[in-house]
């Protein structure tokens, strides 16, 4: 979007949040760079230069507004609806790999060579991975300079720099301001250092309807990795470095986030990957205005816009749960997950609820005994098959998975029908355009609507709602009485 000039200025001139984290405007006559819906008076178009990320701006040598504070823009939603090079590349750099594995590791996940990862990144996004990864350190060094009592030298190698003197260079360049300076400039009080949690705010593009989206994943919650306690959906994170607990509250314009790690290197990762489950960087009005052109989805659209896709911080979790829950209801599907969490999961301290476990990994799944399993014989090969297929790395299921690929990979596993691969698709892999026209209560709420009610003539009508079918099949889901459309009391 960064090159239509002119509708990147309408929507600086008219503070459009809407656009925050689609692009940044950089101003030469101030070297600093902001959000769109930055509150100052906006510069002349001619002083205005247009970038597609953050750390575009920083690399042409402009710093953050102090006012508007553009890092902590929603992301932009073109990494999350597309499945191409680039944006494979730039979900795995939020999940931390550059960091950790170096560009030639993002290259090796993504089966490119660094040459055309660097090169690829560089035409859309001005910046190669290293400073896309530079530009979040940065971000992680903010808020932890902000919200903890941490010393620097802790935050710096929290953060992910190696050195002192790179993170105080670095901080000093993107915010020009020194971190103890940031640190002054910090409230006072921030609730939740005290015992070593962290409080943050994630950042929406309106309008965001909680109830699908918290209803769902309350409705769904394993017990004793996940729960709804005061207001907040509760879970257990694994991380890379350790593990965490996240709360996780609606507010009108925010969301509210708690988050305990075990190792404050993991912040950027567990931030990445609760913006991913709850949808967090989607554009609601551009999904909205175009499920609004079908005239049975519109009354639904205008009762309740902004419904988000509930997804997942673990891919393979969700695909062993997805397989649990076939042909039996919500309840069951939870029961037989809380067994599995129990007898195989990781205990951890949660001194503030009543989570317990961590959900068990694949491999530490691979060695369980099928008889165990409360279920049919044909579903117990159907969980061991993906067990052992998640384990020895044959079905990979995370930010860098090619969709078509992995759908196909799945698809050949014994009991993996469309209604599995098409949900684990839509709420594992993130793909905005999953559809389910199998899916009973979709076919029940086709037929209330007046829509077709046979997969395939739903799937023909469905064509016209593409590339946001996921989204359609929230706004279908809402109809019924069932308690994952409704925030908990």
């Amino acid at each position: 979007m960064h090159i239509d000039t002119e509708r990147c200025v309408r929507a600086v001139q008219s503070k459009d949040a809407r656009f925050d984290g689609w692009f940044f405007t950089a101003v030469v006559t101030t070297g600093i760079y902001c959000r769109p819906s930055c509150p100052v008076v906006p510069p002349k178009p001619e002083n205005m230069r247009f970038h597609p990320s953050a750390a575009a701006c920083q690399q042409a040598g402009f710093r953050a507004c102090k006012r508007c504070r553009p890092d902590t823009s929603p992301g932009s939603p073109e990494w999350n609806q597309r499945a191409d090079l680039v944006a494979r590349a730039m979900r795995l750099i939020a999940d931390g790999v550059v960091d950790r594995e170096g560009v030639p590791g993002l290259a090796a996940r993504l089966g490119y060579s660094t040459r055309q990862i660097e090169r690829q990144l560089l035409a859309e996004l001005g910046a190669g991975p290293l400073a896309l990864a530079r530009a979040q350190r940065a971000q992680a060094a903010r808020l932890l300079i902000e919200t903890t009592p941490l010393p620097m030298a802790d935050i710096a190698f929290a953060a992910g720099f190696a050195s002192i003197r790179t993170f105080n260079d670095t901080v000093h360049e993107v915010f020009a301001l020194a971190p103890t300076d940031l640190r002054a400039r910090a409230p006072r009080s921030s609730p939740g250092n005290a015992t070593g949690a962290l409080t943050l705010r994630l950042p929406f593009r309106a309008p965001l309807n909680p109830d699908n989206l918290f209803g769902h994943l309350a409705a769904t919650a394993v017990p004793g990795v996940e729960e709804w306690r005061d207001g907040a959906y509760r879970r257990t994170l694994r991380l890379p470095y350790g593990h965490g607990i996240v709360a996780l509250t609606p507010q009108p314009d925010h969301i509210a986030c708690r988050l305990t790690l075990s190792d404050l290197r993991d912040l950027t990762v567990a931030i990445s990957r609760c913006r991913r489950m709850l949808d967090l960087d989607a554009d609601p009005v551009a999904i909205d205005d175009q499920l609004r052109t079908d005239p049975l989805l519109a009354p639904l659209v205008d009762k309740a816009p902004g419904r988000r896709v509930p997804r997942t911080v673990d891919e393979a979790e969700f695909a062993v749960r997805a397989v649990l829950g076939q042909q039996v209801s919500t309840a069951a599907a939870r029961t037989h997950a809380a067994r599995l969490v129990i007898a195989h999961g990781e205990q951890i301290d949660d001194p503030e609820g009543g989570l317990t476990h961590l959900f068990p990994a694949p491999e530490a799944l691979a060695s369980l005994d099928p008889e165990s399993l409360a279920m049919p014989r044909t579903r117990r090969t159907t969980f061991t098959t993906l067990i052992r297929q998640l384990a020895d790395g044959d079905v990979r299921l995370g930010p860098d998975s090619d969709w078509p690929q992995t759908r196909a990979r799945l698809l050949e596993l014994p009991g993996f029908g469309p209604w599995t691969v098409d949900v684990i698709a839509m709420r594992a892999l993130g793909d905005p355009d999953a559809f389910l026209p199998t899916d009973l209560g979709i076919r029940r709420a086709a037929q209330e609507l007046g829509l077709p009610s046979t997969p395939a003539a739903l799937t023909a009508r469905a064509a016209a709602w593409r590339p946001w079918r996921a989204y359609a099949v929230q706004y279908l889901w809402a109809t019924d009485s069932h308690p994952i459309n409704f925030l908990p009391v």
